[in-house]
C-alpha cells in the first residue's frame, strides 16, 4: 500500500467485509492511519450503524457525548450505540486504528447487550465486553498488518456469537422498512405494516434499539444525506435534499443543525478533507483476506 501526502497531511484507509457468518451483524471493517499537520476536533455524526473503535495510537479523547449529561472520557476502545446527536472527538495529529460498523443486531449477538441498553451513549469496550474487550484490544495490537487485524476482530467477536439472540420480528421488520425507505415511511404506516399499534411499536422499538421509530427515521435519512455529501461527484445541496426526502434545502439544513450541531456547508468545510466516501468502490482490486474481502485506498487527508 502506497502513501499519498497533501498539504494537510496523509491518510490511509483500508476496507474489509466480514465473513458470511458475521455479515448480519457487521457491515464492514475500516482500518485508518492518518497523519495531520495539526491537531483539531472531529465531529462524530449520527448513523444507522453502531460503532466499535479500537485505537492503535493514543486513547480516543471524547470532548462531548451524545447525552450532554454524561461527562466526556477517553477510551482505548469504545462502543457507541445508536444516537440522534453528535459527539466531539479530539483529533490528534496521528490517528491509527480500526472502526467496525455494526448493525443494531450485533449488540445482542456479539456484545451481549441489547442495542437499547447501549443507545445514546459511548462506552469503554471492556465495560461492555469484559475480558473479551481486553482480548480484542490485545489481539489487534499484536497483529502486524490490516489483514491480520481484521481477522483478529473477526475471531474475537465471532467466538462468542449468540445465534439465539434475535429481536422481535416486528421490530426487525420495522427497522428494515425504515432503512429500505431511507427513513421516509411515516410511523403510523410503519405500525400498520408490522401489525402493531403506534404506541406499542414505539415502546418495543425504543426498548430494543435505543431510539424511537421517528428518531431512527430521522437518523437514517440524515445518514443518507451525509453519505451523499462525501461523494466526490456530489450534487448540490438542493438536489441532495430532494434525493433524501427533505422538503427543501432549508429543511435539510435544519435537520443538520439539530442532529449534527452544524450546517452541511460548515461540516464540509471543516471535515471533508479528512473524510472518505463510505459508499464508493475502491479503485484498486479487492484483496481476499482470510474469509474477508479487503481493499485499500490512500487519501490526501
Amino acid at each position: 500500500m502506497s502513501e499519498h501526502r497533501s498539504g494537510v497531511g496523509a491518510a490511509e484507509m483500508v476496507f474489509g467485509r466480514p465473513s458470511a457468518v458475521l455479515s448480519p451483524y457487521i457491515d464492514r471493517y475500516v482500518g485508518y492511519r492518518q497523519d495531520r499537520l495539526a491537531s483539531g476536533r472531529h465531529q462524530g455524526l449520527p448513523s444507522r450503524s453502531m460503532t466499535l473503535i479500537l485505537s492503535l495510537a493514543e486513547p480516543i479523547q471524547m470532548l462531548s457525548m451524545p447525552d450532554p449529561a454524561v461527562a466526556p472520557s477517553s477510551f482505548s476502545g469504545l462502543i457507541s450505540g445508536l444516537h440522534a446527536g453528535p459527539v466531539t472527538i479530539a483529533a490528534d495529529r496521528f490517528q491509527f486504528g480500526i472502526h467496525v460498523e455494526l448493525t443494531p443486531w450485533a449488540a445482542g449477538a456479539l456484545l451481549g447487550h441489547p442495542a437499547g441498553v447501549l443507545g445514546s451513549s459511548v462506552y469503554d469496550v471492556t465495560d461492555v465486553m469484559g475480558r473479551r474487550g481486553s482480548e480484542l484490544l490485545d489481539r489487534v495490537r499484536e497483529a502486524t498488518d490490516w489483514e491480520s487485524r481484521f481477522a483478529a476482530v473477526e475471531r474475537v467477536l465471532g467466538a462468542d456469537l449468540r445465534r439465539e439472540w434475535t429481536p422481535a420480528p416486528e421490530v426487525s421488520e420495522a427497522w428494515t422498512a425504515l432503512v429500505r425507505t431511507g427513513g421516509r415511511i411515516p410511523v403510523h404506516q410503519l405500525a400498520r405494516h408490522v401489525g402493531w399499534s403506534r404506541r406499542h411499536l414505539g415502546d418495543r422499538f425504543r426498548r430494543e434499539l435505543g431510539l424511537t421509530p421517528k428518531a431512527a427515521g430521522r437518523v437514517i435519512r440524515f445518514d443518507r444525506s451525509h453519505t451523499a455529501l462525501t461523494r466526490p461527484t456530489r450534487s448540490g445541496l438542493a438536489q441532495i435534499a430532494a434525493e433524501c426526502g427533505y422538503a427543501d434545502q432549508a429543511h435539510l439544513t435544519r435537520e443538520w443543525r439539530d442532529l449534527a450541531g452544524t450546517t452541511p456547508s460548515a461540516w464540509m468545510a471543516a471535515e471533508l478533507p479528512f473524510v472518505q466516501d463510505s459508499d464508493s468502490k475502491p479503485a484498486r482490486e479487492p484483496v481476499r483476506v482470510s474469509g474477508l474481502t479487503a481493499a485499500s485506498e490512500t487519501l490526501g487527508g
